[in-house]
């Protein structure tokens, strides 16, 4: 049984399964209720060759570096860094990312290098075969035809007479929350998905799945009820009981922003001294530690990446 809607991108499967890994996570990092900082830069800085390469970076050079991106996130040039600066920063930070990691999928997928990713090779990649399958032929393996999808987007971002895809359009495969051409797909696949009735909404119950309530029981269970809050006070904007397509989108797409938002309010929380519900340089200087071990500087991968560092960004 799942609540969340079918991943629009790999990117999202990949979101799901690090969700369904959280409490091992989280075990890890607070272990009897004790904040690791070390586990922050081993799981958060990319491995422990990332681990490695931050250790030995000079504490004058990792300062340096610390400051010029601390200029780059003040966009007023006043001296201090906001809420919305910071979180403004982030999520810039995660799409640089999400379209790096992309960029280097192509390369991987793009198995003879002629500068495009056919379909022929996103299956040998996936699966180390070609899967043969028409419109009107169900797959016996459930995986295999819900790649099926996979076809639709790939077919979808594909924009030119090329049927293969460069590197923008794979991008969009990838990643078509990103990318504007791609809304309505999405919004239509999350709809096939969920929409059983056919009435281009999404309801609550249809968002709940197949859960049906235990006739044993007095009342749903605890996840149950998040899931119908979520569905209420974060997704259901209008209050009409049901998930419109944009309603719907704000579902199946990550909200980086409000990740974003939570991780500027916990910074601004921790290393505000004067109260001033802003950072001055000094007060991050400060507290140098915390801020590199925030998503403020992708836990310190940034001091690594001249993107975010040199003086031209």
């Amino acid at each position: 049984m799942r609540l969340g809607p079918k991943p629009a991108t790999l990117g999202l499967l990949l979101l799901c399964a690090v969700a369904a890994g959280a409490g091992e996570a989280e075990e890890l990092h607070y272990p009897q209720g004790e904040h690791r900082t070390d586990y922050d830069r081993e799981a958060l800085l990319g491995g422990q060759e990332e681990v490695d390469e931050y250790v030995k970076l000079a504490p004058e050079e990792q300062q340096k570096r610390l400051k010029s991106i601390i200029k780059k996130i003040d966009l007023d040039s006043d001296g201090f860094l906001t809420e919305s600066e910071l979180s403004s920063w982030i999520q810039m930070s995660f799409k640089h990312y999400a379209m790096q990691e992309a960029k280097q999928q192509f390369v991987e997928y793009d198995k003879n290098s002629d500068g495009s990713v056919s379909w022929d090779e996103y299956n040998i990649q996936m699966y180390d075969r070609v899967i043969d399958f028409d419109e009107n032929t169900a797959l016996d393996d459930a995986e295999e035809e819900s790649f099926r999808q996979d076809k639709k987007r790939f077919d979808k971002a594909n924009q030119d007479s090329d049927p293969g895809l460069n590197l923008e359009e794979f991008i969009a495969f990838e990643h078509p929350e990103e990318v504007d051409y791609m809304t309505e797909f999405v919004i239509q696949e999350a709809l096939e998905e969920h929409d059983k009735n056919g009435d281009g909404f999404v309801s609550l119950e249809e968002f709940l799945g197949d859960y049906r309530r235990d006739p044993t029981a007095s009342e749903d269970p605890e996840w149950i009820l998040v899931e119908k809050d979520r569905f209420l006070n974060d997704y259901d904007k209008d209050a009409d009981g049901s998930l419109d397509p944009q309603e719907l989108l704000s579902w199946v797409v990550p909200n980086n922003q409000g990740i974003a938002q939570e991780e500027a309010l916990h910074l601004i929380d921790e290393m505000d001294l004067n109260s001033d519900r802003k950072l001055s340089e000094a007060e991050i200087l400060e507290n140098q530690d915390l801020f590199l071990t925030s998503e403020a500087t992708d836990y310190g991968r940034q001091l690594h990446d001249e993107y975010f560092y040199h003086d031209e960004l």
